[in-house]
């Protein structure tokens, strides 16, 4: 069954103060038709489209958006900006029109003349860019800014957080056209702050233009998204587009990983460094003290020599570094470290929807939903899980279809090498043939760990269940992958799917309740 309303809505704001299309043509120099048009939107698509927007029309890879200006009229379009090819396809036009070339790269721009998001009327900007960690930092940078006092926005993979209200995300990071509109929105309930994840697509695709992040954060980067990029130095220049003069005005760079005094080198704007490695010279310094069940502890070091105490609801190391990535960067944006020392001394309270997530009651086995689906975040994950476990530690996980290839026999490396029991399976099939990606994946692991139990279920909810059954008390389950989606991705159908209920309804089958 397909939900239809796995893909939520755009947010806009409720009232917009209507724009003028010969403000707009006149503030970017564009040769506008006669005619005159009110603004209160933007939009790329007709799917998207309400009535009083501007429709930009772009050229796109099989056909030309002009071509759509019918039906974009028909939902409510009151004006249209295109390039001499568009406006070449349109003809005469009953709304006014006016030529830009290569609309794309002016698209931010554009969204952010129409919402009002203009340097003066914005709230403070954070942005997080990296392979791992850009997720957890985002949600650990707005729980420190609602524990000082702050009004919060969050817009991540998962969840998109407007002054207290969640919605579902559609993208990591939204087109430029959604982003603005979403920024309006914060600006309309009250938002001081906002943290945003920034992906590498993100940066490539222009989806952040037209905005300059007050503090910028970088975390690692590690093997991912060769499907997008050429290599390692093609993906680190991606991510180091976000610390240009453009888009930020700071940053603050993890230097666990050897990318990340590439970053710092790139870098046109002022940059503090962070690191958890001990003989590592960084501005700030993580310490991790104790690494729980339900919690890990650290001290934090100030460039000034100040120090803080706290502790985050996450397991792992990995964890207290990123809430010290973002402590730097609220730091880096004026707020004092005493407030903050003061605000969080009894531990920062967030909830990571997803990462690391405990499902299991008291009593069973542990098991932890967990999002990751890289090599470098499996390590991580199963050597914070190993930390906290006191018997056998076994591995469950699927590898997307139609993404990355390359990375499927590291992950299945990784995972053996960190488990003592092995459960593949699929996850995102999408239009490829999942025995093959599972194929994949059981020779990868079984070639390099000849001695592992390893094990193939096809279905996830069969899966789980003989991952129960494998394991007692004491035991823990990691199911990596699925995290805090609530569906899977079959043959382009979205059909419903929580691998938190799936993993509880397993448990509860076996005894535990």
């Amino acid at each position: 069954m397909e939900i239809n309303q796995a893909i939520p809505p755009i947010l806009r704001p409720n009232k917009v103060k209507p724009i003028s299309f010969r403000a707009l043509t006149d503030h970017f120099s564009l040769s506008a038709s006669v005619g005159e048009a009110q603004l209160t939107g933007i939009s790329m698509n007709t799917a998207d489209l309400r009535p009083g927007d501007l429709f930009v029309a772009m050229p796109g890879l099989k056909t030309h958006g002009a071509k759509y200006l019918a039906k974009a009229v028909e939902l409510g379009a009151v004006a249209v900006i295109s390039d001499r090819e568009g406006l070449e396809l349109i003809g005469e036009t009953d709304i006014p029109s006016a030529q830009l070339e290569n609309p794309r790269e002016h698209l931010g721009e554009l969204a952010a003349f129409v919402y009002g998001n203009e340097p003066g009327n914005m709230p403070l900007l954070f942005g997080t860019t990296g392979t791992n960690g850009k997720t957890s930092t985002t949600y650990l940078l707005e729980a420190i800014l609602r524990q000082i006092g702050r009004v919060t926005g969050l817009t991540s993979t998962a969840e998109r957080h407007i002054a207290g209200e969640i919605i579902v995300s559609r993208l990591t990071t939204p087109e430029s056209t959604e982003m603005h509109a979403l920024i309006a929105r914060m600006r309309e309930k009250g938002v001081t702050d906002i943290a945003i994840e920034v992906s590498a697509q993100a940066l490539t695709q222009l989806r952040v233009d037209g905005m300059q992040f007050d503090v910028v954060g970088f975390t690692n980067l590690t093997h991912d998204h060769f499907d997008d990029y050429d290599g390692f130095e093609d993906y680190l220049r991606a991510k180091a587009k976000l610390f240009t003069k453009a888009k930020a005005l700071r940053g603050v760079v993890c230097l666990d990983t050897e990318y990340g005094q590439r970053i710092v080198e790139l870098s046109e704007v002022p940059t503090k460094t962070i690191s958890s490695v001990e003989g590592v010279v960084a501005d700030w310094k993580v310490t991790v003290t104790a690494e729980l069940p339900d919690k890990t502890e650290f001290n934090l070091t100030a460039p000034d020599g100040t120090q803080l105490a706290t502790s985050v609801p996450l397991l792992g190391s990995h964890m207290a570094l990123d809430a010290g990535l973002a402590i730097a960067m609220i730091v880096e944006a004026g707020y004092s470290i005493e407030l903050i020392k003061s605000s969080i001394a009894e531990g920062i309270e967030a909830y990571l929807p997803g990462r690391t997530e405990l499902v299991s009651p008291t009593g069973a086995p542990n098991v932890y939903v967990d999002f990751g689906h890289s090599p470098d975040a499996f390590a991580k994950t199963l050597a914070a899980v190993r930390k906290v476990t006191t018997g056998k530690v076994l591995m469950l996980f699927g590898a997307d279809g139609d993404r990355d290839a390359s990375k499927r026999p590291d992950m299945a490396k990784v995972a053996a090498d960190g488990c003592d029991i092995l459960v593949i399976t699929d996850h995102h099939p999408r239009f490829e043939n999942p025995a093959n990606i599972r194929k994949i994946l059981v020779e990868s692991a079984s070639s390099h760990r000849p001695e592992l139990e390893v094990y193939e279920v096809s279905s996830p909810e069969a899966a789980i269940r003989l991952a129960v059954s494998l394991v007692s008390p004491g035991d823990a389950i990691l199911w990596a992958g699925p995290g805090h989606q609530d569906y899977r991705d079959i043959e382009g159908v979205r059909t419903p799917y929580s691998a938190r209920a799936e993993a509880r309804a397993a448990l509860a089958e076996a005894g535990y309740r």
